[in-house]
């Protein structure tokens, strides 16, 4: 009970990824200047880079880990480019979730998956560990938004078509040993309207047929991105019909109303129990405290312990003291509940 793990990425070398013109933005279409390494050296170096991340997990003590998506520039932009339908070489833009113009990959015909994306990574990630592991996809409500349609002209329908293509991901990712399947749907709390209309509809396609563990990360944006977060969720209490066994949601850098997950009544709820917005570590009794006051709306039976969101734009070595205090204040909850 009250496991340990974390949303999906965690801090890329300085060796690999230019970090200095990474902060700041989400990447939505293909940016190659970011790598450091040639092309040719590219995914051995990306390799090297996972098991870094992978050993810091392990050494952290987390119960469920990721490959800290290191082979990605953003959550979203690697699998969103790899589509058949999607032309990456003549983007489109939109009015993204900050009210800025963003590059974004352009609709120009059906979107299909053409060949698995991830599975690899998967297999080099359950080969590298014993323990159990968890793989993030884009969710389809999101990738939607996070793109400029000149085909189905629809914005549900293009959900749906992307629903069909992470689905099909999902069910590789399974067969290549993924314990834990997640879905990033960040862009909920931004586009409500249209959450309200079809996103649950669109998540449990995306879900459809899948046996291993599934969850929902939702949020507010990456903290080096957003500093200013309310501390409530407009798009939250629908995400308790959806198929997912798992809802995440970051709480510790907005200083969420916990009152907010007796919505979940029905779901295991990862919580974030790690401000990203500062570099200051949480003391174990930081930690301890957060997970104690969801204890007031949630069995420990249902609650994970996480960070807030993606660790991606943290220093290492900030990032793995944190993690160390996430499976300390954690383990102090289950020692008190005698655990």
């Amino acid at each position: 009970m009250i496991e340990t793990t974390v949303v999906g990425s965690y801090p890329q070398p300085d060796w690999l990824i230019d970090r200095a013109r990474l902060a700041g933005k989400v990447p939505r279409v293909r940016d190659r200047e970011l790598w450091r390494v040639p092309p040719e050296r590219l995914a051995a170096a990306q390799d090297e880079a996972t098991l870094l991340a992978i050993r810091d997990m392990e050494r952290a003590g987390l119960d469920v880990i990721t490959d800290g998506e290191v082979r990605r520039e953003s959550y979203s932009n690697r699998f969103a480019t790899a589509l058949d339908g999607v032309d990456i070489e003549r983007p489109g833009s939109i009015i993204n979730r900050l009210g800025k113009r963003s590059v974004v990959p352009r609709i120009v015909g059906p979107i299909r998956r053409p060949r698995p994306i991830t599975v690899r990574d998967v297999e080099f990630l359950r080969a590298s560990t014993s323990r159990r592991i968890k793989v993030t996809l884009p969710g389809p409500f999101t990738l939607a938004q996070q793109a400029e349609d000149e085909h189905y002209r629809d914005d549900e329908a293009l959900a749906m078509a992307f629903a069909a293509a992470v689905n099909a991901e999902a069910k590789d990712v399974e067969a290549a040993g993924a314990d834990v399947i997640q879905l990033d749907e960040p862009w909920l709390e931004s586009r409500v309207e249209a959450a309200r209309r079809y996103a649950v509809r669109a998540i449990d396609r995306a879900l459809e047929g899948l046996r291993a563990t599934t969850a929902v990360h939702v949020c507010f944006g990456y903290a080096a991105i957003v500093a200013n977060k309310p501390n409530r969720y407009a798009f939250l209490a629908p995400l308790a019909d959806t198929a997912a066994a798992q809802i995440s949601i970051e709480a510790a850098q907005p200083r969420l109303d916990l009152g907010v997950l007796a919505d979940l009544a029905n779901k295991t709820v990862v919580l974030g129990v790690l401000d990203l917005g500062t570099a200051d570590v949480e003391p174990e009794d930081t930690v301890a405290e957060r997970l104690r006051a969801a204890l007031r709306y949630v069995p420990p039976s249902r609650l994970v312990a996480a960070p807030d969101c993606g660790m991606k734009y943290l220093e290492r070595d900030v990032a793995f003291a944190k993690l160390r205090a996430l499976v300390a204040g954690a383990g102090k909850i289950r020692r008190e509940l005698g655990l």
